[in-house]
């Protein structure tokens, strides 16, 4: 319970800006300002008790305690590395990040494009830090992490070898504000080796919040080109890398001086005219800071004399700074894959950029009730959670010459690294996008998904991070499903949408609601004489039932029954039962009261049978969904996980006492509600004592 209480808060406080940049989590409740006005009261530079200086953060395996590359590994501070440490000297920049003896080049090249941005970069990278003035060893970042910023903190105690930063560092060596901000970053993730591997999108975003996209470039679409220009102009980081075959390719070079298996920034690109011809131009940058591609239009190639004055002056530069410019035709024959990292709105604050618009939601699959899987299941397919969105206006002016409306929708899995560190596979996830006119207030059964074909989606499911894809798709409106490729898989998520034009988004679920009637006024005289005899049977001295004879009596005659299966009712059961149905206040049923609780029970029993589809004597979560509407409540996917969680069995099904005793809670639960919502506003208000006496009741 105490779980569902901190995602119900979490909510909360996202609806008051809690999670945003400018209201960022403090990581592991750790609050920059408190902890360094600490350290400045005592004299003392912080040590971080939550990342120590010790081998535990540098890894579990190659980087592990009892590795050869952790061997003689000191932890130092920058000033004792240095005389007069800096955190940034003259701006960040470029030449600030190379590569130290950590396999993350793609880390290197995601914050060397975010430093071609200022205002990205001091989100990320608070600007008002120094080893001088109030130093108190203690340093901070902010990080986009599953939908919200956290704000992390670190000591500035740095792993060294020989006297060196053993990872990322800086070609000015007094300055560390790179070398802290990996620090951060290993942080976050759990250690410096869980960052060893991986693509520059999951820096891009982290770093930002935005939304990936990547491009195969032996299969580029005809209009790339303008698209990079077009990214380039909302601001968007980019990133390349060519392709390995097999790890011995890793690292290695090209005829023409290009590393395989390598991340690479891309931070323009320009059209100019040579020869009389128009010439596409690119240019890339390598985090290594140096080591540049040797062809057509390289450093002091012969082509940069072929083009105007004025065009070289404003584009050419010759250095050995590892940034250089290619032929975009020469780009996508050289280079495998491009990625684009688009930025949120409030990424920036210029009037001058345009900006696209962007929706984001969080959701997961549980075994049980939301998990789901790919379409090919098609008895679970529909449980999974669905998101309808809204598009109504073209796009302007079109790169691709196409009318339409973009739309790029990102699915990314949370805790991907951090579960790698564990040995937990990740899941295979990937997406549908359906076309969809109607209400929204509805969850979307077979009736409607599987009589038609999806018009759009991910191309394959993936175990990456994220599957991200572009879409061009007619003004509708339209659901999307993400779901894992096999059913009964847990998982959390991130669903995001980004479009050119404003466009209207949300969770399609069903609306809360019950058909909860007002007590049924019947008199003795209505009750069949034959069920009054038996009700003497087992009634007590008092003519009434208790809540142990209401078990006694409720499972001897369900327990005669074949077509259902029973393990007896619940005590809880029977007490809510009573709570629900006892008119006069004795805690016990009377005739009367028994007779409705009668009449419930045979309607539940036809509903349960009605809905046991493969006819087990018990209700499976999927089948639970339905059986729960006719009954007359109508809940969405988060009540019904906790309904799972709570009535369920290791095998996720329900039997039919589990059932009945569900709905009655349920009865009693909207019952309670509806009393204090005087004004049918669908919120209450209540003190200590109301709520702990509603709760215990």
């Amino acid at each position: 319970m105490s779980n569902i209480a901190n995602v119900l808060s979490r909510r909360q406080d996202r609806g008051e800006g809690v999670g945003t940049n400018k209201k960022p989590i403090p990581f592991n409740k750790q609050d920059y300002q408190s902890l360094k006005q600490e350290c400045l009261a005592k004299g003392t530079l912080f040590c971080d008790p939550t990342f120590p200086a010790e081998s535990s953060s540098l890894g579990y395996n190659k980087l592990g305690p009892q590795s050869s590359k952790a061997r003689g590994v000191q932890w130092k501070r920058p000033k004792e590395l240095s005389s007069n440490p800096q955190f940034i000297v003259d701006g960040a920049n470029r030449t600030d990040i190379c590569q130290g003896e950590l396999g993350d080049c793609w880390l290197m090249a995601a914050i060397a494009s975010l430093t071609l941005e200022k205002e990205i970069l001091e989100r990320v990278v608070p600007p008002e830090q120094s080893f001088q003035e109030n130093y108190a060893g203690i340093f901070h970042f902010q990080f986009w992490q599953y939908g919200e910023w956290v704000d992390v903190v670190i000591d500035d105690r740095l792993p060294t070898s020989n006297g060196g930063l053993l990872f990322v560092h800086s070609a000015e060596r007094s300055e560390f504000w790179s070398a802290l901000f990996e620090k951060a970053y290993a942080k976050i993730n759990g250690s410096y080796e869980v960052l060893d591997g991986g693509h520059s999108t999951e820096g891009f975003e982290d770093f930002t919040g935005g939304i990936t996209e990547s491009y195969e470039l032996n299969k580029a679409p005809p209009h790339l080109f303008k698209l990079m220009q077009k990214a380039l102009s909302l601001r968007s980081l980019m990133g390349c890398s060519i392709d390995i075959t097999s790890s011995y390719d890793s690292e290695t070079l090209t005829s023409l001086q290009l590393v395989k298996g390598h991340a690479y920034s891309v931070t323009g690109a320009e059209e100019v005219h040579s020869s009389g011809h128009l010439v596409q131009l690119v240019r890339i940058r390598n985090p290594w800071g140096q080591m540049e591609w040797t062809g057509p239009w390289s450093d002091n190639s012969k082509e940069w004399n072929s083009i105007q004055p004025e065009e070289k002056a404003k584009l050419f530069y010759s250095a050995e700074d590892g940034e250089f410019w290619m032929a975009y035709s020469d780009f996508i024959r050289q280079f495998s894959r491009l990625d684009i990292c688009n930025l949120t709105p409030d990424a920036l604050s210029s009037d001058t950029v345009s900006r696209w618009n962007y929706s984001q939601f969080e959701g997961a699959w549980r075994v049980g009730s939301t998990a789901g899987g790919c379409r090919n299941n098609t008895a679970t397919f529909c449980s999974n959670p669905q998101f309808v969105i809204k598009l109504e206006d073209e796009d302007d002016d079109p790169h691709d010459g196409e009318n339409g409306c973009t739309i790029l929708v990102g699915l990314m899995q949370k805790d991907f690294r951090k579960d790698k560190r564990f040995g937990r596979d990740p899941n295979c996830i990937g997406f549908t996008i359906y076309k969809f006119k109607g209400r929204n207030n509805i969850h979307l059964g077979p009736d409607v998904l599987l009589r038609q074909q999806s018009i759009a989606g991910s191309d394959t499911f993936t175990n990456l991070r994220e599957v991200s894809e572009r879409f061009k798709l007619p003004p509708g409106e339209y659901v999307i499903i993400p779901s894992t490729y096999q059913p009964d898989r847990n998982g959390s998520f991130i669903l995001r949408v980004f479009t050119e034009k404003e466009a209207a988004a949300s969770p399609m679920d069903t609306e809360i609601s019950a058909d909860v009637k007002k007590k049924q006024y019947i008199s003795e005289s209505d009750v069949d004489p034959d069920f009054e005899q038996l009700f003497n049977q087992f009634a007590g001295n008092d003519s009434e039932v208790s809540v142990f004879e209401l078990k006694q009596v409720l499972d001897s005659v369900i327990s005669k029954r074949t077509d259902v299966k029973t393990d007896g009712f619940s005590m809880e059961s029977c007490r809510n039962i009573i709570s629900l149905l006892d008119r006069d206040g004795s805690g016990k049923l009377g005739l009367v009261e028994f007779h409705i609780l009668w009449i419930k029970i045979q309607k539940y029993l036809e509903v349960f049978k009605k809905h046991d589809t493969d006819n087990s004597g018990t209700m499976n979560s999927h089948e639970m969904r339905a059986a729960v509407k006719e009954a007359g409540f109508q809940l969405n996917s988060d009540v019904l996980q906790v309904v799972i969680s709570r009535y369920a069995n290791q095998q996720y099904a329900i039997d039919f006492d589990s059932f009945v005793g569900c709905l009655i809670y349920l009865e009693k639960l909207f019952k309670m509600f509806k009393t204090f919502d005087k004004k049918s506003t669908g919120k209450i208000e209540l003190d200590i004592l109301q709520w702990l006496c509603l709760a215990l009741s």
